[in-house]
């Protein structure tokens, strides 16, 4: 890089810390709205081209499954945390090289409470900022304990009945009094599918919400049932939904987690990332 150069992007860097933003950040960016990539979306191909596909995109942000085959160079080796020092270092240099942030994992489903713990140190050695995951029951104090030493969040999801959290009142009942770190991963979805009204499931959760597993979905009834659509095209109320988080001062992250179109569904979340902010613009 000559003088001339270094002095050029020295100024520019200069100019947009006065500017106080990006020019790209979107208005949905600006107010405390953060797409990502739930890593599940593109299960069928390694952590690493899932990375790739993220960047594609222009998402700036994912949230990496636990399971997640990360790519050649690893073997089989997959993203959680039975990762070794080496690796993690090499997946979260792979992230940054392409312009993308691993803010969170999940869902995190342990089969016994010690995994906990690794669960956490995984997760703050990785610079996360959440573990979205299902907590049994009886883990609360355990979970509630370890979310304040590692100021880490536990986002809970909704997987549908019979899951635990499957409505909103159980996961409300479990953190009664607990921890604001601890809160709701809204797979909005998944209420709809179980019969739930997903505006009033978001309205119940008012506070409580740590990030989303955002979608929208077609009817029941049609050919494939209730799979995933481009966003503005089902059964979803989109931007009623954006409406309540705005209300409700929202900060956070909304994870794509686009389960249809398996093989090529970077066409489609393009749209539904094109619809989000076109939404976004018109309610702010």
């Amino acid at each position: 890089m000559t003088r001339i150069t270094t002095l050029a992007a020295a100024a520019s860097a200069m100019f947009l810390a006065v500017a106080g933003c990006s020019p790209k950040e979107s208005v949905a960016e600006r107010n405390g709205w953060k797409l990502a990539i739930q890593s599940y979306t593109f299960h069928k191909f390694s952590l690493e081209e899932a990375l790739d596909k993220t960047a594609e995109l222009g998402v700036k942000y994912i949230e990496a499954y636990p399971g997640h085959r990360l790519g050649e160079k690893w073997g089989d080796q997959v993203f959680g945390y039975g990762m070794d020092e080496a690796t993690r270092n090499e997946i979260l240099d792979l992230a940054a090289s392409k312009g993308v942030k691993i803010v969170g994992s999940g869902v995190f489903v342990p089969s016994t409470p010690s995994e906990w713990e690794e669960e956490f140190k995984f997760a703050k050695a990785m610079g996360l900022e959440y573990i979205s995951a299902e907590p049994a029951m009886e883990d609360w104090d355990l979970v509630e304990k370890l979310s304040d030493e590692y100021g880490i969040a536990v986002s809970v999801h909704n997987h549908p009945r019979p899951s635990t959290y499957w409505t909103p009142d159980s996961l409300l009942t479990a953190i009664s009094g607990r921890s604001p770190r601890l809160g709701s991963c809204a797979d909005v979805g998944h209420w709809k599918r179980c019969g739930l009204d997903h505006l009033d499931c978001l309205c119940k959760l008012d506070g409580r919400i740590i990030s989303l597993h955002f979608k929208d979905i077609a009817p029941e009834e049609a050919e494939g049932g209730s799979h995933d659509v481009i966003w503005g095209t089902g059964v979803l109320d989109v931007p009623a939904m954006l409406g309540i988080l705005k209300d409700q001062e929202f900060k956070g992250y909304f994870a794509i987690e686009y389960e249809y179109n398996w093989d090529n569904s970077v066409p489609d979340i393009k749209q539904c990332i094109d619809y989000f902010n076109e939404v976004a613009d018109s309610i702010y």
